[in-house]
């Protein structure tokens, strides 16, 4: 994956070909983030993604989150961080934050 055409172009194709998927953007970041705003990354119901959102710190939380958007249908804005519990869980360990909005493709 070289960048958002890439993630598009992958969004689309697998859209095109039957497969339920959401799409992950980074929409905020403070601090020292793995990641700039805009980075992407496609999953599908099965789990399979494409793209990265945080250079593998929290891709396993955003994955599972997009699974149970593709069920519900309602986008969500993901934020972890250090000060967040959850960050230590989900390796967001370096200091920053990051806040992904993971929406169902329709």
């Amino acid at each position: 994956m070289n960048g958002t055409a890439d993630i598009i172009a992958t969004t689309a194709d697998w859209h095109r070909a039957g497969r339920r998927v959401a799409l992950a953007t980074v929409v905020r970041t403070w601090g020292s983030s793995p990641l700039p705003i805009g980075s992407q990354m496609v999953v599908d119901d099965a789990g399979t993604f494409a793209g990265s959102v945080s250079g593998g710190c929290v891709e396993g939380a955003v994955i599972a989150a997009a699974r149970e958007i593709l069920c519900d249908g309602q986008p969500r804005l993901l934020s972890f961080g250090v000060s967040d519990e959850r960050a230590w869980e989900v390796g967001l360990s370096c200091g920053g934050q990051i806040a992904i909005f993971v929406e169902p493709v329709t």
